[in-house]
């Protein structure tokens, strides 16, 4: 993904940041990193309740929080992830400015309804043990992201209806049997990553997909091009061939958006398109049984988009200040978009992710739409689930629309009215791809 999260520094970095909390040198401090093997609390944080804003604590072997941590009076973003919680500590609820909370991969079982603040916004609890969630969680209307892959969830909390700001949910790796037909209608749910629950696995392309398989000793490694949630993408040569490619080395770990090994067979299954990067074939034998694949090289003229949601955006791209497009350009990178992702609907995938930082980009306005992290495969039948699944990407895409139209140096009105049709609250109201892509040929400019 796909989103902003705190850094894992090596705990040597920040032994002198303790050091200097406990000498009463951070005075004014609104933000805190601390990773130096913590087993409790510091209270000297505490001497800096006057100012801080945001406390990263991960990467420690924390169990608990202070029961007062609502002292903390300014504290907005709290980051306990890779620790040892078993419970979301009630104490969260208590902190009244309190709006990003992120435990990933920690052992929680237990989320209390007391563990949710009035102002919750942004709540990760990826990678943990966690089977059900409090219906109070639907009670927090501020709710936009909600991160939750990699559990044991069997359903969501019914409540969740309620939250008409939710725009991203991830539930992929967990036990979910099917869909609730009210997450299906949620007016602002846009990203949507459910890969991996027996609802998706019953769907999944099964059998001989035709990838060539490539022997990891044809391939020579080189220069790093790239590191994501899900793996490592380097520069290699494909020996026998002597051809330049990339090879995308994937982790097995549980990412933010779900397994990094659905992020593969997506990758895989989406097929060719002229927006798509190209699959070579699937590695065998690397020494660590290490999945990997092996992708065309893409010319370095072209480059993001976007970059990554802030904490402040939230659910939205930032974009490089001043950053302009000439329609032309505008429209070309729009009928591409629309192209590959009409492509991998009537393949049955939704890509789950589609923003501009996961879209490469040249001055022409040719682009490749890239990271598979959070697509999940559907029926192809026209049902309306399936129906629902789509319009939900494609508010996803009215939003990277309305992204490039604010941008462009002149109005256009027909573009305009499609981008206000493609974020409609009225989920089955909205257009599809085909119909999109239609239109944006229409409007092909010479």
């Amino acid at each position: 993904m796909s989103a902003f999260y705190a850094p894992h520094p090596s705990a040597a970095l920040f032994m002198n940041t303790l050091a200097q909390l406990k000498a009463g040198q951070l005075a004014g401090a609104t933000r805190l990193d601390l990773a130096c093997g913590l087993t409790e609390f510091p209270r000297e944080i505490f001497e800096l309740a006057d100012s801080l804003e945001i406390l990263n604590l991960t990467g420690n072997a924390l169990t608990s929080l202070p029961a007062d941590l609502h002292r903390l009076t300014h504290l907005r973003v709290l980051f306990c992830s890779d620790n040892a919680f078993t419970e979301l500590p009630e104490c969260l609820g208590q902190c009244a400015k309190l709006s990003m909370i992120g435990f990933k991969a920690n052992r929680i079982t237990h989320v209390p309804a007391a563990a949710l603040p009035p102002q919750l916004r942004w709540l990760i609890l990826t990678d943990n043990c966690i089977s059900q969630l409090p219906d109070e969680l639907g009670q927090r209307p501020l709710l936009q992201k909600l991160m939750l892959a990699g559990n044991q969830l069997t359903h969501l909390p019914h409540s969740l209806a309620q939250c008409k700001n939710l725009e991203l949910i991830r539930i992929a790796s967990n036990r979910l049997t099917h869909l609730p037909d009210w997450l299906l209608t949620l007016p602002s749910l846009t990203w949507l990553a459910y890969a991996g629950n027996p609802v998706e696995m019953a769907v999944t392309v099964t059998g001989d997909d035709g990838t060539p398989n490539i022997p990891w000793s044809e391939l020579e490694l080189g220069e790093v091009l790239g590191e994501g949630a899900s793996g490592i993408i380097h520069k290699a040569i494909w020996k026998p061939q002597a051809l330049p490619v990339a090879v995308k080395l994937y982790k097995g770990t549980i990412t933010s958006d779900g397994s990094p090994l659905h992020e593969m067979q997506a990758c895989i299954a989406a097929g060719l398109h002229p927006n798509l990067i190209k699959v070579q074939g699937r590695v065998i034998g690397h020494p660590d049984s290490q999945a990997a694949l092996v992708m065309d090289l893409i010319d370095p003229s072209y480059r993001n988009l976007a970059a990554l949601p802030s904490l402040a955006s939230c659910t939205r791209d930032t974009y490089e200040p001043g950053t302009r497009f000439s329609l032309d350009v505008a429209l070309r990178m729009a009928r591409g978009i629309a192209s590959v992702a009409a492509h991998l609907h009537r393949h049955g995938i939704t890509h789950g992710d589609l923003y501009g930082h996961n879209i490469l980009w040249n001055a022409a306005g040719d682009c490749w739409l890239g990271d598979f992290g959070a697509a999940s495969f559907h029926a192809t039948a026209d049902t309306l689930e399936t129906r629902a699944l789509q319009r939900i990407e494609v508010r996803a895409f009215g939003v990277l629309l309305g992204e490039l139209l604010e941008r462009v140096e002149a109005s256009e009105d027909t573009l305009q009215a499609l981008q206000q049709r493609c974020c409609q609250a009225n989920v089955l109201a909205r257009p599809g791809f085909e119909e999109i892509e239609v239109l944006l040929k229409s409007m092909q400019r010479h």
